[in-house]
């Protein structure tokens, strides 16, 4: 017998005050480009329009992903872990940067003995696109 079903259960959103993790990735090519947070309003809005919401818990609100840099990411399918607690998005990033300090990743910094080291490049300067110094 298959393992493989289908249930109509998704992500549980009762624990963490309502929110659960979503991972995004990249669907080509496996870059994790970030992590941020999804609330039932922004799953189902996700669900809806084929692109990733994310709920801002700094801003308290929804976050359409590239709302304000262009940086859309189109979902090409959404994995529950098996906690149903976490989410992974594999999307495809239009605009080639998912981090909001310009970079394709948000994990563009490795941790080394001497510190933190920036690896990649930026692909946008923050400050132009978002209006902020």
């Amino acid at each position: 017998m298959s393992e493989s079903s289908t249930t109509v259960n998704g992500p549980d959103f009762s624990r963490g005050d309502g929110l659960v993790p979503a991972i995004a990735q990249d669907s080509q090519s496996g870059e994790i480009l970030m992590m941020a947070y999804m609330n039932a309003e922004s799953y189902a809005e996700t669900l809806a329009t084929g692109r990733a919401v994310y709920f801002s818990r700094s801003r308290k609100k929804l976050w359409r992903k590239g709302e304000e840099s262009g940086n859309v990411q189109l979902v090409k399918s959404i994995h529950v872990d098996c906690d149903q607690d976490t989410l992974l998005l594999k999307v495809e990033q239009i605009g080639g940067a998912a981090c909001h300090e310009g970079y394709r990743s948000c994990f563009f910094r490795r941790v080394t003995p001497e510190g933190l080291l920036v690896e990649g490049q930026r692909v946008f300067d923050p400050a132009k696109v978002y209006g902020k110094k």
